[in-house]
């Protein structure tokens, strides 16, 4: 069996990486924490860790609880589907010995050793400098870099603001558990409230579509990304991999292509 890409990570960004890839004849497997902390979940594998499995556009993401489980995860492969571990050590790596690993955990801090080393060690973004703690990073700050592949120092600098409008990005008013008021997809007025964490409302900043939210019953700290509401007003937008997720995918795929010894080993 030609080996596979192991994705630390399955928000939307690190899960658009796996699409791209696996529409491209790979085989990807990805590791998540037991609460994973995706936002726009309709589009993220990590979900799965939470409703056992979950599909983003024609594919299918499946928990495997056990990283270590190999006979589960070939079991998973074998259905043409995505094996989505539990897995924050990626202790799998050292049974799955991926040739590739795309770190797509968006920490913003470099990665603590794994106790393996596979022929590519791809980071996305801020915290990656590449050859020094991976070989090469991907930019993800949207704009005219984006997708690009960084084979030498670091990508753009974290600039703590998010893409558009700051204002699209829901954040926890305080410390508790956050209670869902909405759904994803579902249209939202001004100052309808979408969330409450400790009875503190969540309240839209303006009319759009909830593009996004934690899945409900975690616990937040104030001040956390928790929801992404989209004035575009598309519910179809929801459910599509972004355009900057692909690009990033783009950025991966041109990497592993770049070295010839890496074709042999992932497309046999």
């Amino acid at each position: 069996m030609p080996s596979i890409v192991l994705i630390r990570g399955g928000g939307d960004l690190a899960s658009g990486v796996a699409v791209r890839l696996i529409r491209s004849g790979l085989q990807v497997a990805m590791t998540e924490i037991a609460q994973p902390l995706a936002v726009r979940r309709t589009v993220a594998f990590a979900e799965a860790i939470y409703a056992g499995e979950v599909t983003i556009e024609d594919l299918t993401g499946v928990r495997v609880a056990d990283p270590t489980d190999s006979l589960s995860i070939l079991a998973v492969f074998g259905r043409q589907q995505v094996p989505v571990l539990v897995d924050p050590e990626c202790v799998s790596a050292q049974a799955l010995r991926p040739a590739v690993i795309v770190d797509g955990r968006m920490t913003k801090r470099p990665p603590e050793p794994i106790g393996y080393m596979p022929a590519m060690y791809i980071g996305l973004g801020p915290g990656f400098v590449a050859g020094e703690n991976c070989q090469a990073v991907i930019e993800t700050r949207r704009g005219h870099t984006l997708g690009r592949v960084c084979w030498a120092g670091s990508p753009d600098l974290d600039t703590g603001q998010p893409d558009g409008d700051p204002a699209r990005v829901l954040r926890a008013p305080c410390d508790g558990i956050l209670v869902a008021l909405a759904r994803i997809g579902q249209h939202i007025e001004s100052g309808q409230v979408i969330a409450e964490v400790e009875g503190e409302a969540l309240a839209a900043p303006f009319n759009g579509v909830l593009r996004g939210l934690l899945h409900p019953g975690l616990s937040v700290t104030r001040g956390l990304k928790v929801g992404d509401l989209d004035p575009r007003d598309d519910p179809r937008l929801c459910s599509l991999v972004s355009d900057k997720a692909l690009a990033i995918g783009g950025g991966v795929l041109e990497t592993i292509l770049s070295r010839p010894e890496l074709r042999t080993q992932l497309w046999g």
